[in-house]
């Protein structure tokens, strides 16, 4: 009898543990935000929010093969871990080939990348050479 108590004291605390963790793991997978994505897609695009002087960049290396081999060399270095080697989005990551992301000028995507979106998964990369990110952007679009 003292053992079957002794079980069912152990058991409360553990259940309540699970079911805690189960409560946060579905939080961070449906919780709340408006930029939390989708089958790929964010609800509310955070590349909306660029400034409009963003919209006005030009990509100094558009059309350059140089810079694309170069941004392609970036990209496996630092986005396939989430993206995938296609780009195509892995898990949280949207697929890069989507309208929403190729419609939009290439300095909303050079502002994207210096900036990110830390709440949604996305590190700035602010870190690294202007000219890393702009041919980044040439492989992207």
């Amino acid at each position: 009898m003292r053992l079957r108590r002794v079980e069912l004291q152990t058991a409360g605390p553990l259940a309540f543990l699970m079911i805690g963790m189960f409560t946060v793991f579905m939080a961070a997978v449906d919780g709340p935000g408006k930029n939390k994505v989708k089958d790929g897609a964010p609800q509310e695009s955070e590349l909306a929010k660029a400034p409009a002087k963003a919209r006005e960049w030009k990509n100094p290396y558009e059309g350059q093969p140089d810079a694309l081999l170069a941004g392609r060399k970036l990209f496996r270095k630092h986005c396939t871990e989430c993206h995938g080697e296609e780009g195509r989005g892995e898990g949280k990551a949207p697929d890069l080939h989507r309208e929403e992301v190729q419609s939009v000028p290439p300095g909303v995507l050079y502002w994207f990348l210096k900036n990110g979106n830390l709440k949604d998964g996305m590190p700035s990369w602010s870190g690294i050479p202007d000219q890393q990110r702009w041919q980044l952007v040439t492989y992207l679009k």
